[in-house]
């Protein structure tokens, strides 16, 4: 158009003219040519712009129409039964809600309806399960708070193999407290305290005093505490080793129902008899007798497992002029009269005091043994071996039992109070005698000694008659110069029986602790 605009008005060219009216048709062609196709191409836009959300809808919508098609079909063959289980399952579950709910309602009335003591403390009455090697719960443990004063904490105790474990408040796990093998685990009597019991440690440097919550809770851990001392644990069924050694135990302190059976077992019946003297018909006819256990020893009698000198004593017995136990048979200048006619007889043996403990009768021998008997078993089931070397001193006045290393008197019985003297039928080792006590308006009370000693015990018993019947010639000079004639004597006048047992090596074996062969 530029090109057309500038033809010239008075010089027309028509040659030039043509050629640009031509080019002037040609760019109007392309032009609307151009202008066409961009409006077919805005027309097309928009009918995309129509259907570009429609396609796609379109599309999901049959799809979901075939989905839900297909999930008919398949849902529509089991729906029926599952709506089905599933009611019924819901009907179920709304009955044993129902059943549950009833038994709570009558547990409930129940409850309301018993009595106070089902709540009061050791109203359980089922059986003490003695052959545990677990055990765990809540104890009070003393421990000391000043010099002289001491405090009870409740804390969490459990066992752990051969270990005794303690978890504190807030603690998230337990530390060891003590170790248990070869421990010793006994009951305690405490002054503010019950079920108390208490475990040492072998070498005794390590103790604990424990309170169970009530007495089978206080059996159950003492006896799982003794089978866990004695290694049960580590066989290979400690459970029926625990049993097994629970039924021996019940054996040793099972009464026997007579004690003819006892004698009949023993393979020397006549052991025991004090120095080998022959049996009198009364004594036959007292032995042909059956004793019940009962008749003898009270059921559940304390046992006393050692002598304690208390400290008053045994300050007046080593106060300055105090009179010292010398039992080579040496006195002083103060001594009395009684101690110069006990030089007549002065005989020293080595022993170690096992237990002691009151008895009905003071007249038979049978209650020594029974006594022996459970005092072993006792000490046994408690795990208490360790003794204590003494020296007994019998004389024809009375019977001492003297501290080796201090020479102070533990305990003196004047012989007339020794009704009844015997050594075990089958362990050489053992005897006992029985102690009369007896007050000025009270019946007379009996207590039986055992002890064990490094000889025979019917050496000590021999000489224990052999006292007896000095004392009983000491009214009748005939009879005292009579027995001093048919009795061996010593060069200063006194009977000579045996060799004294307490030379360097019972002194130097007195120091120590020994351990119980009985």
């Amino acid at each position: 158009m530029v090109k057309y605009s500038r033809l010239p008005k008075k010089r027309e060219n028509e040659k030039v003219k043509a050629e640009v009216v031509r080019e002037v048709a040609y760019s109007r062609r392309k032009q609307h040519q151009a202008a066409m196709q961009y409006y077919c191409a805005l027309n097309a836009l928009q009918y995309r712009k129509r259907v570009a959300m429609l396609e796609p809808m379109l599309g999901y919508t049959h799809a979901q129409i075939n989905f839900f098609k297909k999930g008919m079909e398949l849902v529509s063959k089991k729906l029926d039964s599952f709506l089905n289980s599933v009611s019924n399952m819901n009907e179920s579950i709304e009955s044993q809600l129902e059943i549950d709910a009833e038994v709570m309602r009558s547990s409930q009335r129940e409850l309301l309806s018993v009595d106070d003591s089902v709540y009061m403390p050791d109203h359980d009455q089922a059986a003490v399960s003695r052959a545990l090697i677990q055990k765990a719960g809540y104890l009070n443990i003393r421990n000391k708070t000043g010099l002289v004063t001491t405090a009870w904490d409740r804390l969490f105790f459990f066992t752990q193999g051969g270990n005794l474990m303690c978890q504190p408040r807030g603690a998230v796990a337990g530390g060891m407290v003590l170790d248990l093998d070869n421990s010793s685990v006994m009951a305690v009597d405490c002054e503010d305290r019950r079920y108390c019991f208490q475990i040492t440690s072998p070498n005794g440097k390590t103790s604990l005093i424990l309170q169970a919550e009530s007495k089978r809770e206080y059996e159950e851990w003492i006896c799982t505490l003794n089978n866990i001392s004695r290694q049960i644990y580590l066989t290979d069924n400690p459970e029926a080793v625990a049993i097994k050694l629970h039924q021996t135990a019940l054996q040793a302190v099972t009464p026997i129902t007579s004690f003819e059976k006892r004698a009949e077992g023993s393979p020397n019946p006549d052991r025991a008899k004090p120095g080998g003297l022959p049996v009198t018909s009364q004594e036959a006819e007292k032995s042909s007798v059956s004793l019940e256990p009962e008749d003898l020893i009270v059921p559940g009698t304390p046992i006393q497992f050692d002598i304690m000198l208390p400290a008053s004593e045994f300050l007046d017995q080593n106060r300055a002029g105090a009179r010292r136990t010398n039992p080579f048979g040496e006195t002083e200048e103060d001594d009395d009269e009684s101690d110069t006619h006990d030089s007549l007889l002065q005989q020293v043996f080595a022993v170690r005091f096992l237990g002691s403990m009151a008895v009905r009768s003071g007249h038979t021998q049978e209650v020594i043994y029974e006594a022996m008997r459970q005092v072993l078993a006792a000490r046994a089931i408690h795990n208490i071996f360790k003794t204590t070397e003494s020296h007994l001193m019998i004389s024809s006045s009375c019977i001492r039992l003297i501290d080796p290393q201090t020479q102070v008197t533990k305990i003196s019985f004047q012989l007339q109070d020794v009704s009844e003297f015997a050594a075990h039928q089958e362990n050489e080792r053992l005897m006992g005698f029985v102690v009369r006590s007896s007050a000025e308006d009270d019946e007379p009370s009996f207590s039986v000694f055992v002890f064990e000693s490094n000889t025979e015990g019917e050496k000590i018993c021999y000489t224990i008659n052999l006292a007896k019947e000095i004392a009983d010639a000491r009214k009748d000079p005939e009879a005292l110069a009579q027995l001093m004639k048919s009795m061996p004597l010593t060069n200063d006048g006194k009977f000579l029986l045996l060799d004294n047992e307490t030379g360097d090596t019972a002194e130097t074996a007195g120091q120590e602790e020994q351990e119980s062969e009985a």
